[in-house]
C-alpha cells in the first residue's frame, strides 16, 4: 500500500497565528500519517503566508467556500482555528460531511453553539477533539498523578489563581477577543483551559457558580481615569502610540507582519488595537466560586493586568495539601519587544527566578516535601509537542485520559459561561441550566 493512500486527508480553517502550530505539525513530523490537503480563511494572504513558510502549494478557498473545500479535496479531519464564536460553524458543517474534527479552544462561545455540536456528533458520530494543551504539560499531569495516588486524600477544595502580566494581558484587549460578543469574555477564551484542568484533575464536572467581573484596568473609562489613555485607535502609523508600553509593534514581529499588518487590505483586520480606546466589553479582573458533583469547591481568580506571569494552585484534601507554583515570567520590561520572529506576548522572564516551578506536598503530621517537577520544552511548558503526538501520531494507550472530546469541552465552557451569566445576574448559577453535561 501506497504512502498517499494510508494518509488521511486534513484541512485547518483559520490560518492566524496559532495556525502555525497545526500546519507545521501536520506538514513536518506527521506528514507520514496526514496530508495537508486545504487552507480556509476569510483573508487569501493569510493562507498564502502559511503556504510560503511551508514550502508548499496546498490549495486554498475562502471561507464562504469550506463546503467547497471539503468536498472537492476529499478532507477526512478538519482542524479549526478561527474566531471563536465561528468554531461551531465549521465544526457542525466538517461532522455533517463526514469528518472527524480537532478545534482550538474553547470548543464554542455560547450554550446554543455548545448544543448544536453536541448534537451533530450524536447524530454522525464522528470525532470532536479540543485542543486542550494543558493537559499535556508535564507538571500537570504530575499533579493528576499526585492526587489519583490518594496522597491527600479526598480533595475538599481547590484554590486557582492566574496572573496574566501587562505584556499577554494587553494583548487579549488589542485583538479581537476584547468584544464580547467574539470571544465569550476571558472566563471563556482563557480560562476555559483552567477549568477544563479543574475538571481532569478532580474528574468531575461544575454544579453551581457564583462569580463576579470587572473592567478594572483597560478600557477607555479606566485608562482615562487613571492618565493611561492615548488618543490612537491602533498603533501602526499612530505617532501617538510612541513610546506607549501597551502598544504593540507589528513591524517589529515578521509574523505578525506577514499575518496581520500585510493582510489588512483583505479583511480590515487590524491586531494592534489600543487597549484604552471605547469598545472593550470583556472583564480584566474576574472572582469566581465553583462547587462540583463532586462536592468539591474551587475559588479561582484571573487577573489580566499583573507585574507577572504565571499561577498557583493548592488542592486541600482530607490528609494534606497539594501546591502548586508556575512562575513564566517575574517582571514585564516596559520596553520588551516581541521574540525574534515569534508571536509571542508573554512577558519577558527576568531574575534568579524566572521559570521556577515548584510541586510541593504537605500531609498532615509531616514535613514538606518538594516533588521532582519534570521539565517540558516547547510551548505551554511541553504540552504543545505531546498534544500534537496524541492527535496526530501513532495512537497508545493514556492512563491519564488527556484526549479531551466535545463533551469535556462543554463542561469546560459551561463554568465560564456560568460566570459570565452569574456577572449579570448578581447571583449563582446552575450549570444544568445553561447546558445539561
Amino acid at each position: 500500500m501506497s504512502l498517499d493512500t494510508v494518509r488521511r486527508r486534513v484541512a485547518v480553517v483559520g490560518l492566524g497565528a496559532r495556525a502555525r502550530l497545526f500546519t507545521e505539525a501536520l506538514a513536518g513530523p506527521y506528514a507520514d500519517r496526514y496530508e495537508l490537503a486545504g487552507f480556509c480563511d476569510v483573508n487569501p494572504h493569510r493562507m498564502a503566508v502559511h503556504n510560503q513558510w511551508l514550502g508548499s502549494s496546498v490549495p486554498a478557498y475562502a471561507a464562504e467556500d469550506f463546503g467547497e473545500m471539503l468536498e472537492k479535496e476529499r478532507i477526512e479531519v478538519v482542524v479549526v482555528c478561527t474566531v471563536d464564536r465561528t468554531h461551531d460553524t465549521y465544526i457542525v458543517q466538517a461532522m455533517e460531511a463526514g469528518c472527524d474534527v480537532v478545534t482550538e479552544k474553547p470548543m464554542t462561545t455560547d450554550a446554543d453553539r455548545a448544543r448544536r455540536i453536541l448534537d451533530a456528533r450524536r447524530r454522525t458520530g464522528r470525532d470532536v477533539r479540543v485542543a486542550f494543551n494543558y493537559r499535556y504539560n508535564p507538571v500537570h499531569a504530575a499533579v493528576r498523578e499526585t492526587l489519583s495516588s490518594g496522597l491527600i486524600g479526598e480533595i475538599g477544595s481547590v484554590h486557582f489563581e492566574w496572573l496574566l502580566d501587562l505584556r499577554h494581558g494587553a494583548d487579549y484587549f488589542r485583538r479581537w477577543h476584547r468584544d464580547k460578543a467574539n470571544s465569550g469574555g476571558l472566563m471563556v477564551h482563557k480560562a476555559t483551559h483552567h477549568f477544563d484542568l479543574v475538571n481532569w484533575w478532580l474528574g468531575t464536572r461544575p454544579e453551581t457558580v457564583y462569580a463576579q467581573g470587572n473592567l478594572f484596568f483597560y478600557g477607555d473609562r479606566a485608562g482615562l481615569r487613571r492618565g493611561l489613555a492615548r488618543d490612537y485607535a491602533r498603533a501602526h502609523g499612530s505617532p501617538e502610540a510612541d513610546g506607549d508600553p501597551f502598544a504593540v509593534r507589528l513591524s517589529d514581529s515578521p509574523v505578525l507582519s506577514a499575518l496581520y499588518l500585510d493582510a489588512e487590505d483583505a479583511d480590515a483586520y487590524h491586531r494592534d488595537q489600543n487597549v484604552f480606546a471605547p469598545g472593550v466589553t470583556i472583564e480584566d479582573d474576574m472572582a469566581v466560586l465553583v462547587r462540583y458533583t463532586s462536592g468539591a469547591t474551587l475559588t479561582y481568580h484571573l487577573t489580566a493586568y499583573a507585574p507577572w506571569e504565571g499561577y498557583r494552585v493548592c488542592f486541600n484534601g482530607s490528609e494534606g495539601r497539594l501546591e502548586l507554583l508556575v512562575e513564566e515570567s517575574t517582571w514585564t520590561r516596559p520596553d520588551a519587544k516581541l521574540q525574534g520572529d515569534t508571536a509571542v506576548m508573554h512577558g519577558e522572564a527576568v531574575g534568579d527566578t524566572a521559570g521556577r516551578t515548584e510541586l510541593t506536598l504537605r500531609r498532615f503530621w509531616e514535613p514538606a516535601r518538594r516533588l521532582d517537577v519534570p521539565a517540558g520544552e516547547g510551548g505551554h511548558g511541553g504540552g504543545d509537542a505531546r498534544m500534537l503526538a496524541d492527535l496526530f501520531g501513532t495512537p497508545a494507550a493514556d492512563p491519564l485520559q488527556r484526549a479531551a472530546d466535545a463533551t469535556d469541552g462543554a463542561r469546560s465552557l459551561v463554568t465560564g459561561l456560568a460566570a459570565n451569566a452569574s456577572f449579570e445576574s448578581g447571583g449563582p448559577v446552575r450549570t444544568r441550566d445553561l447546558l445539561d453535561v
